[in-house]
């Protein structure tokens, strides 16, 4: 299993032009405005303050890099927002579509959801978007810790079936109470070992 003993910022990107040309393989960190990414990153991290929280909803705009070791991991901008504009919900898609068609250096997607509730439209949103791209993804169900444990299998079953997806690919944790790291570190050793049996494709000689 990896184990993530240094995790620094790297650098944020606010459209195309900035996007990091990573040779490690990236795993990016997606999910809807106040869902916990900033706090689930400081938990993978184990660092308090790597990622920056906010109590203000859709604050986080950019695409922010972080240097995990044998990864990059790219935290995305939250969608979902109901007061962000309808000029910054579409930059928001624009950036997306771009960010996710740069497919050969993306090994993973964590798509964060509150497992609480039932995965929002933009969360099946999201999902969708991730199966047109081809790009392999695990749904991460975060705040277990505010439900009672005998709530938190059933619930993460509910939320497997509202994605359609298989309950292997959702994984229920608590970022705030760092309860489920090493199955995600699980997780991340098996998407590293598979990206690197992968043949290279370099991104440019593909856009010719």
């Amino acid at each position: 299993m990896i184990k993530i003993t240094k995790a620094e910022f790297i650098t944020s990107a606010a459209d195309e032009k900035g996007f990091l040309k990573s040779e490690k393989p990236v795993i990016a960190v997606a999910g809807k405005s106040n869902v916990g990414k900033s706090t689930f990153i400081n938990m993978l991290a184990n660092r308090n303050k790597l990622a920056k929280t906010s109590n203000t909803p859709g604050r986080t705009r950019l695409v922010n890099y972080f240097d995990f070791g044998e990864f990059v991991l790219a935290d995305l901008p939250g969608y979902g927002f109901a007061q962000v504009s309808k000029t910054e919900k579409e930059k928001w898609g624009k950036t997306m579509d771009a960010f996710f068609a740069r497919q050969t250096s993306i090994a993973h997607v964590l798509l964060l959801a509150d497992i609480r509730h039932n995965p929002t439209a933009e969360d099946l949103q999201m999902a969708s978007f991730l199966h047109h791209y081809a790009i392999p993804f695990t749904v991460v169900c975060n705040k277990s810790d505010k439900l009672g444990k005998t709530r938190i299998k059933p619930r993460a079953k509910e939320v497997a079936n509202a994605f359609a997806m298989g309950e292997g690919n959702v994984i229920a944790i608590s970022a705030e109470k760092r309860v489920g790291t090493e199955k995600i570190l699980e997780l991340l050793t098996n998407v590293l070992l598979r990206f690197s049996e992968e043949p290279y494709v370099d991104e440019e000689e593909t856009e010719n």
